[in-house]
């Protein structure tokens, strides 16, 4: 048996034991309510609707709010989970944003089997990269622990003539090994749909409205290094928390392990922090590329990867936990 390979696959599942330990403490699992969310909070005629309230100390609080019909239509705070404050910069000098505290619809009744049925989901409030890793910041990586480049380092100037590209041709192991360099992790599926879509089930990150190239890369054929644009020219496309290139340009790793039938799960009950299956074949990607269709950059597209392979069209960005409230 190919060695190498052998190698690759205890890694991932060590890198994968090590995430499943690590964020144990800090999410509750998909089966438990957590004991901030009052049990108001997941029921379905609940509409959600976020906001960010300014603290005494200039501090930003995510808060989640609902009409409560038992209250006289009056706002009805359920969740404050984090005081903190709306963009941070991660230890690699790149910005991330602040997703909220909340609940959200994650699927779609409209696209392929495996993104039904919608059901609701509640994650806790998290920061998430605004734009796409890109490949200076990953060659910083490289010389840092001494790793091999991915592929399209191979001619040695991809980092600095293209530094603000995103990074591809990098495998899941990779990628979560960038993020735990940080002290960050690749975000859950869950948490990389929220922070797409936001809370009001629109289509694409924009909006409903089909996209246009102001909005996202795609629909392109099979290129060099220029084929990829350069982080931070699709504002038009950014989705409701300011997060850009969540729709085209490069599908993106998540945790979670790719199961076809895992939204089954939540039928009768709303998901707690998901973090998909515990085990499985092939990791999940998010968001279409450039050489793609519309039909993909859909927010609630899903399809898969072998985590060992490396590919052309897929990239990553991290996240972490927000600080929650005392």
């Amino acid at each position: 048996m190919d060695v190498r390979r052998i190698f690759t696959a205890c890694m991932t599942g060590a890198l994968t034991l090590l995430l499943q330990t690590g964020f144990a403490a800090a999410t509750e699992s998909r089966t438990s309510k957590p004991e901030s969310v009052p049990s108001t909070s997941l029921k379905p005629d609940l509409p959600a609707i976020s906001a960010k309230l300014p603290g005494a100390n200039g501090d930003h609080k995510a808060v989640e709010r609902s009409k409560s019909p038992t209250n006289g239509g009056a706002l009805h705070q359920l969740a404050v989970l984090s005081t903190a404050a709306p963009e941070l910069i991660g230890k690699d000098g790149a910005p991330m944003v602040l997703v909220s505290a909340g609940e959200f619809v994650m699927g779609s009744d409209k696209g392929d089997e495996d993104e039904a049925p919608t059901h609701r989901v509640y994650l806790n409030a998290f920061y998430i990269d605004k734009f796409e890793v890109t490949n200076g910041r990953f060659a910083k990586y490289v010389e840092a622990i001494q790793s091999e480049p991915p592929w399209g380092f191979t001619d040695k100037e991809t980092p600095v003539i293209h530094a603000e590209r995103p990074v591809r041709w990098v495998n899941w192991m990779d990628a979560m090994g960038y993020c735990l360099w940080l002290g960050k992790r690749l975000p859950a599926e869950a948490e990389w749909e929220k922070a797409a879509r936001g809370t009001d089930e629109r289509t694409y990150p924009w909006g409903n409205d089909p996209p246009t190239p102001v909005h996202a890369v795609y629909g392109l054929k099979e290129g060099g290094a220029e084929t990829v644009s350069v982080i931070g020219n699709h504002h038009m496309g950014q989705s409701p928390y300011g997060v850009q290139d969540l729709a085209g340009n490069l599908y993106e790793w998540v945790m979670d392990w790719y199961a076809e039938d895992f939204y089954s799960s939540f039928i009768n009950s709303p998901a707690i922090n998901p973090r998909g299956p515990s085990e499985g074949t092939a990791k999940v990607q998010r968001g279409g590329s450039y050489i793609n269709t519309p039909y993909r950059l859909r927010s609630s597209f899903r399809t898969k990867g072998d985590p060992t392979e490396q590919d052309s069209n897929v990239g990553f960005r991290c996240a972490q936990d927000a600080p929650r409230q005392p």
